[in-house]
């Protein structure tokens, strides 16, 4: 369904972006209408073919298909947000008729540039982001305890091995105590390949390395799953909790739009942290939902990622209305939430202004 809506929509920016270009001085006078047209067309076919033969399929050419369909459909969107603009300036072209079509021109080059821009920054390493919190009931020996967070890593046909294994030497140098990924590890587009977990299980901590289920690891009957408990490097927390140290309690819950649409989300928290012992909680959920739950519950920590901090502006303003709680850190009632931008990307290895990230928390010992 999603699938058919993606299409859908690149459908339409095809047609209005074309429409719009027609009307461009400098391209009307070297491009014919017919020729306008059949360019139009063939990149039309171009994107459905991709979605359809590479997002279904795998190896080399369906991976390159697939990264260039969606990477075109994500400069089409920018350069719509462009024309947009002028549209509003110009009322739709009704005001300012003799300079609209020469800003409509600007619009498509500022959307070049932008689409230029969200594939440099995508294609850069994720920063580190560092947070110092103070937790109620931390033992005083756990004082200064590393941990080290990442978030929707959409391994698969897009992001691999050698960017995988770039992420793994860039955690380890942050000597962090404990790992844990906040779901959406795998794009789900099938079981993942031997080389990536095998990549993936050379994370290490003293503390363990532990993980949540995304939205994506529902996906394909949830192959890529039970594939991350091989070697036992990483350890699934799906509403369960384990006591890590004397003291420091680290929980976990599937995903909560996983569990919406299937009508179990009603007291998924409570049943991830039912029975735990006295101590500091911290619990890990892929989406930022259900937080006053957990803070009721006494949780003083809760990780989250889903949201990808929007990932390309402006879909930032949307994905708020649906996540208020959407990039960095919040307070609820006593509970620090940290939502993770993600570190890897979505689609097109695109970002604008959200680029991705690591998260470093460090573990301090009473509240501020």
């Amino acid at each position: 369904m999603f699938g058919n809506i993606l299409t859908a929509i690149g459908s339409l920016l095809h047609l209005y972006v074309f429409w719009r270009a027609c009307s461009v001085p400098f391209l009307r006078r070297h491009i014919k209408p017919k020729m306008f047209a059949g360019i139009g067309l063939v990149l039309w076919v171009f994107f459905v073919v991709g979605r359809v033969v590479g997002h279904g399929e795998s190896g080399a050419v369906a991976n390159a298909l697939e990264l260039l369909s969606i990477t075109w459909l994500a400069s089409l969107f920018l350069v719509c947000v462009c024309l947009a603009a002028t549209e509003l300036i110009t009322g739709f072209g009704f005001l300012f008729r003799k300079y609209a079509p020469v800003w409509r021109g600007w619009a498509l080059i500022a959307g070049v540039v932008l689409s230029t821009f969200a594939m440099i920054q995508g294609l850069r390493p994720p920063t580190v982001q560092s947070y110092e919190i103070h937790v109620a009931d931390l033992p005083p020996e756990l004082d200064g305890t590393v941990l080290v967070a990442m978030s929707d890593l959409h391994l698969g046909s897009l992001l691999g091995e050698k960017w995988m294994d770039d992420r793994v030497k860039q955690v380890h140098a942050l000597r962090p105590d404990m790992i844990v990924l906040l779901g959406d590890i795998f794009e789900g587009h099938g079981r993942p390949q031997d080389e990536l977990l095998a990549c993936l299980n050379r994370l290490s901590a003293p503390l363990g390395v532990w993980a949540v289920p995304g939205n994506h690891e529902s996906y394909g009957a949830r192959r890529g799953v039970p594939s991350l408990g091989q070697h036992e490097s990483i350890q699934m927390l799906e509403n369960r909790w384990v006591e890590i140290k004397r003291g420091l309690i680290l929980a976990g819950v599937e995903d909560i739009t996983v569990a919406k649409r299937s009508g179990r989300e009603k007291g998924v928290v409570e049943r991830a942290l039912a029975d735990r012992p006295q101590g500091t909680t911290i619990l890990l959920s892929h989406t930022p939902w259900q937080t006053e739950t957990a803070s009721e519950q006494g949780v003083a920590l809760m990780l989250c990622g889903h949201t990808h901090g929007g990932q390309i502006w402006p879909l930032g303003y949307l994905v708020h209305t649906r996540y208020p709680l959407m990039e960095g850190s919040y307070d609820v009632g006593e509970m620090t939430v940290l939502v993770c931008r993600g570190t890897g990307t979505w689609g097109p290895r695109m970002r604008l202004w959200r680029p991705g990230e690591i998260m470093r928390v460090t573990l301090r010992t009473g509240k501020d």
